[in-house]
């Protein structure tokens, strides 16, 4: 895929997956979330076993990014590496350790709800 531009969304955030599968991450979950957002289109958050891991796991990413000639807007959280944030623009990927992924549970932030009704008196 080297040469090869990822044209869509879908398709990075499916190239992520990829990367971060053979990277061996745990609990990998992509949540399509452009009808919620407008920052991002998908969101993926996997976890790793360590924080060495976690590391691994963001190179993973980082190289993924560059074979897929998509732009990496910027890595957070590398230092500590409890959570690493990973921003492609169209795909935000979470790497977190298991306790901090429970902690935060950020799949729940992002399930659709339904819009609340406001009955104006």
């Amino acid at each position: 895929m080297n040469d090869a531009v990822l044209s869509t969304s879908t398709a990075l955030a499916e190239h992520i997956k990829i990367a971060l599968e053979d990277g061996k991450a745990v609990d990998i979950t992509v949540v399509k979330v452009d009808e919620l957002t407008s920052i991002t289109d998908y969101m993926i958050i996997a976890s790793g076993r360590s924080t060495r891991q976690l590391k691994a796991l963001t190179s993973r990413v980082r190289e993924a990014a560059k074979n897929a000639d998509a732009p990496l807007l910027g890595v957070e959280g590398e230092l500590s590496a409890e959570w690493i944030l990973a921003d492609l623009g169209d795909v935000v990927v979470h790497l977190m350790l298991p306790v901090t992924r429970d902690f935060y549970q950020l799949e729940k932030l992002w399930e659709e709800r339904p819009q609340a009704q406001l009955e104006i008196v």
